[in-house]
């Protein structure tokens, strides 16, 4: 295309009304939201429901989590939100028969990795983060909700995506023109299917019920087990699939996940006996809601079409096992927020965008495969081989086992980006779910936080766009330092350096394991070195802004 022909497709292209349309204003939506607006960049966001939801599904959020609400600027907003007092604990229990049987033990205890991540895990209703988020967003100048609008079409050109919107309710319909798009808007995502974007389903042949009830009685019952929260009933007949159930709040209200029969409807169905099996006693219960699911998994066959990206349920779905589905949706907000950003900002490569799938999608299919999917599989054949009615020491010792299991799981779950094109020493490597917590700067993996000698945590000293850590002797790495500060200048790149004192044995940084560490605006370890040259600074800042194709490990020097 000659330069005239450029210049007249790009004068017939209509004009932008903002950078980027998120179409979807849950928890994944309006996190990108903020990421994006507090990075100065324009942003309307979609959603149909003028309220939250009051479905208290996706509860859990991890460490990692919180870490996201801390840089949004709505950590302390989210834990005044809580509906459990801080006192009464937000752990979870496994139980095998029913849940006020013998056998019992701690489960998904995640406080176990609280010492590699610079906040506390938590626990509240969806629908309460939603309004946190909500309110967040409120406070961005870049940011417009348009609340109660449905998308009802999307197509994309060289230039920039459009998309027809459509008040609820109402005749009206709108199309906004936007440089790129995300769709956040769920399972049965438009978004995805606007955009051609197929996907794979792995359905289970189970439907599953939901039940919302208030129960006092359910409360004292199980005031037994101080300190937990959610509770994961296992029964031989149901082949490793679970009894899931969880407070809402403290002392009144439930949520509970089940299997039940093909064919059952809010009428035919004893759902107050089925509790009561599974708890193993009576108790009072007024029911709230009652919905239906099929348990299945779904990941999309790509996160990225064009201009167009998927993130959150549009992009991944599977049962509520575990709490790994809001945490990762808020992932792909992180993930996916700082690279559009520095795309519309000039400071990103050309492999940047792409970068998101290739991290992401990885990530997603190995919690399915290592840890959701592996556990129902787990849980069946351990119920199969052990009962207490047939062989009582045979099973408790297996029980046992199974206990120590659980906290090795909670320490496994370490999503990485070891394989990704734009982290160094990736070449041979693969990205996934399963690792492990250390304290090392690794490329690919989170950065462990750190008391620096000020006393202040590293956390508190990273900066909204790269980070270098510097740790050893001030002045051994000044040429180093220049030789980051300069190739960022020439890149336009927001670098902050952090200097993390002597580091010697027994200190926080020292736990590190090396001088150098470029770590990226999620908080994710870019690379890692002894020294650098003015080119390999150059390299490491390039390759990691996707404008380097993938290269042999940097030399130091």
């Amino acid at each position: 295309m000659t330069t005239s022909t450029l210049k007249q497709t790009q004068d017939k292209a209509p004009a932008q009304d903002t950078e980027v349309v998120i179409v979807g204003g849950g928890p994944v939506g309006m996190g990108l939201a903020i990421e994006l607006g507090q990075r100065g960049v324009s942003v309307i966001v979609v959603e149909r429901y003028l309220q939250p939801q009051p479905i208290p599904k996706g509860q859990n959020l991890t460490q990692r989590t919180m870490e996201h609400f801390h840089f949004w600027g709505a950590e302390k907003q989210l834990r005044a939100a809580r509906t459990i007092p801080v006192a009464y604990g937000i752990g979870g229990l496994t139980a095998h028969g029913t849940l006020l049987g013998p056998y019992t033990y701690d489960w998904l205890q995640r406080d176990l990795v609280k010492p590699y991540y610079f906040t506390a895990n938590e626990r509240l209703p969806q629908y309460a983060t939603e309004a946190v988020l909500r309110q967040r967003v409120a406070e961005l100048p870049s940011v417009q909700t348009l609340y109660g609008w449905d998308t009802q079409a999307l197509t994309q050109d060289a230039q920039g995506v459009s998309i027809t919107i459509a008040q609820r309710g109402s005749s009206d319909t709108r199309t906004l023109r936007c440089a790129y798009a995300v769709g956040a808007d769920g399972a049965r995502s438009v978004v995805r299917e606007q955009a051609g974007i197929t996907h794979t389903r792995t359905d289970h042949d189970r439907m599953m019920v939901l039940l919302v009830f208030k129960s006092h009685g359910l409360h004292q019952l199980l005031e037994r087990y101080p300190g937990k929260s959610y509770y994961n009933v296992l029964q031989p007949e149901l082949k490793g699939y679970w009894k899931f159930l969880g407070r809402v709040d403290l002392g009144s209200t439930w949520f509970f996940h089940a299997p039940v029969p093909a064919g059952t409807t809010q009428d035919n169905f004893d759902f107050a006996a089925y509790l009561h099996e599974a708890v193993g006693a009576e108790f009072d219960v007024a029911f709230e809601h009652i919905g239906f699911w099929d348990l299945r998994f779904m990941l999309a066959d790509r996160y990225r079409q064009g201009r167009v990206f998927i993130a959150g349920d549009a992009a991944h779905s599977h049962p509520p096992y575990g709490g790994y589905g809001v945490n990762s949706g808020l992932e792909d907000a992180r993930n996916l927020g700082w690279k559009l950003a520095a795309t519309l900002q000039g400071w990103g490569g050309e492999g940047l965008l792409d970068s998101y799938d290739a991290e992401r999608r990885p990530v997603f299919a190995s919690t399915i495969n290592d840890f959701i999917a592996r556990s129902i599989e787990t849980d069946r054949a351990f119920l199969e081989q052990h009962d207490p009615a047939r062989d009582q020491a045979a099973f408790e010792a297996a029980w046992q086992a199974r206990a120590q299991g659980a906290v090795g799981e909670v320490h496994a779950f370490e999503p990485h980006y070891e394989g990704s094109g734009i982290i160094w020493g990736s070449d041979g490597r693969s990205s996934g779910a399963k690792g492990s917590h250390r304290f090392e700067a690794r490329p690919g993996h989170h950065l462990a936080p750190a008391a620096l000698p000020n006393g202040r945590n590293v956390f508190k000293a990273l900066g909204t766009g790269f980070s270098l850590l510097v740790v050893g002797q001030a002045g051994a790495h000044a040429g180093a330092v220049q030789a980051f500060r300069d190739e960022a200048a020439s890149l336009g790149l927001p670098l902050t350096v952090v200097d993390c004192g002597p580091g010697g044995q027994g200190s926080e940084p020292g736990r590190y394991g090396a001088a150098l560490i470029l770590v990226r605006p999620d908080q994710f370890v870019a690379w890692v070195g002894a020294d650098a040259s003015a080119s390999g600074a150059r390299q490491a800042l390039q390759r990691s802004v996707g404008a380097l194709a993938a290269s042999p490990a940097l030399a130091a020097g």
